[in-house]
């Protein structure tokens, strides 16, 4: 028996895709796109397309994103109703759980997660269904790109499969299958989605170029380079760089707070050298879908090839311990000023966001944090502008429905301590450091308050 996504075998015919006239409707804008995944990067990226004058087709299984999609209502911080409702009313976009409308596309983008599984290994499965619904309505001269983020050899080894055996077409040939990576970072006014450069990899010239040529009409810039993989390689070069040097200036904090130096203050300094060094900052911890878990899809790959990741696995080990250095911290300090243990501690969360600004909770260190005071017999409580209720999701169903408290002086008053964790900007930091009894600040967002005896960096 045949692999499971075996459905249907369609005789590939022996006349040629036209690549001119596929690249000439992307040019003339009557090409339509359809994007599978309305997330973080699909509905940013869909949204890029419409403003662009062509029609997309927006693909999801989740029922209540297409209902809202459909009512011209966002739920995404960053994308206001207001655009949605005109995409929406001049008919540039079509949300959809109907996957069979596929076939009308000329190009499908998948934006779906790749989440790592319980074994910090890459769980393919958005990936692999969201390639068996294509393959069932692929047709011939269809554009097919994957988006997500990936160990090299994903799109060749894995979707290309799926497209060629259950459609009997051929890659290269009846469709073309290319690879680009995305770049969204959520909430980030200055480098939104249509303004960041698009890495851009096909399987052979013709894929590559009509991505580029697709892309080009959209986005501001489109950078191609020789292969799928090398494009799949570059976005975990991207995020392996970030999460190797944050785990060293998460390192040197420990260091330095154990020497009386304030790590912030260094990097401050440091940061005036106008070459040879690049700013990054310490944390509670690393969040947010592709820093925490991007390195380890290349840590898994690599073992093919009996080779060890030694950066990328240190750097995971100290990110990964960041939350438990912050409760030690706090565990040490309620016990030297107030010789208060820390069981039965109340404990405000100020922040469970991944990061400032967004309301994106995807591998939040508020969570590691949040389940290690509950294990040591804390009550945490948070508060968070952006997050009404955590969202139900088995990483950290301990805390599902928990709904963010109003800040108030009175609440900062009646808790043992403040654990700033997410530094979002409207929040008044000043009446906090006024009114806590302790505050553990993981963010500096009190800056140069923490001089005050009540406020301790971590």
């Amino acid at each position: 028996m045949g692999p499971s996504y075996m459905l249907k075998q369609k005789p590939a015919p022996d006349t040629p895709v036209n690549i001119d006239a596929i690249s000439a409707k992307f040019l003339d804008r009557s090409a339509k796109i359809g994007v599978i995944g309305l997330g973080y990067v699909g509905l940013p990226l869909i949204c890029a397309i419409c403003d662009k004058g062509f029609r997309a087709t927006g693909f999801d299984v989740d029922a209540a994103k297409i209902e809202k999609l459909s009512r011209g209502e966002s739920y995404i911080g960053n994308i206001h109703n207001d655009k949605i409702s005109a995409f929406i009313k001049g008919d540039a976009l079509t949300p959809t759980a109907d996957f069979s409308r596929l076939s009308e596309m000329d190009a499908v983008i998948l934006c779906v997660p790749t989440p790592l599984n319980k074994n910090r290994e890459p769980d393919m499965t958005y990936v692999v269904s969201s390639a068996q619904s294509v393959a069932r309505h692929l047709r011939r001269g269809q554009l097919v790109v994957l988006e997500s983020s990936t160990y090299p050899g994903t799109t060749n080894d894995l979707v290309r499969p799926i497209l060629e055996e259950a459609s009997g077409l051929r890659c290269g040939v009846d469709f073309f299958l290319a690879f680009s990576p995305e770049r969204e970072d959520p909430g980030n006014a200055t480098h939104t989605t249509a303004s960041i450069p698009k890495v851009v990899g096909g399987i052979g010239p013709d894929a590559t170029k009509l991505a580029e040529t697709m892309y080009g009409q959209f986005l501001a810039k489109t950078v191609t380079v020789s292969s799928a993989e090398t494009a799949e390689a570059t976005k975990l070069t991207e995020n392996i760089f970030r999460a190797v040097n944050i785990a060293l200036v998460n390192e040197l904090k420990v260091i330095y707070e154990a020497m009386g130096i304030d790590i912030w203050e260094v990097i401050e300094a440091a940061k005036t050298k106008p070459f040879g060094y690049m700013p990054f900052y310490p944390g509670p911890g690393l969040g947010g879908h592709c820093i925490p878990i991007d390195p380890f899809y290349l840590t898994w790959k690599a073992r093919e090839y009996n080779i060890a990741t030694r950066f990328i696995e240190l750097a995971g080990e100290i990110n990964v311990a960041m939350p438990a250095h912050v409760v030690a911290r706090l565990a040490s300090a309620l016990n030297e000023r107030f010789s208060q243990p820390l069981r039965g501690a109340k404990i405000l969360i100020i922040g469970v966001a991944y990061k400032k600004n967004v309301a994106d909770v995807r591998e939040s260190p508020a969570f590691a944090i949040m389940e290690q005071l509950k294990r040591q017999g804390s009550g945490a409580v948070f508060h968070d502008p952006y997050v009404d209720v955590i969202p139900p999701t088995r990483e950290h169903a301990a805390f599902n429905g928990l709904a963010s408290l109003p800040l108030s002086a009175d609440l900062v008053a009646s808790q043992d301590a403040v654990i700033i964790v997410t530094n979002h900007d409207n929040v008044d930091y000043g009446m906090i450091a006024k009114n806590a009894r302790l505050v553990i600040d993981t963010r500096n967002a009190l800056g140069h308050a923490s001089s005050r005896d009540n406020i301790v960096k971590a």
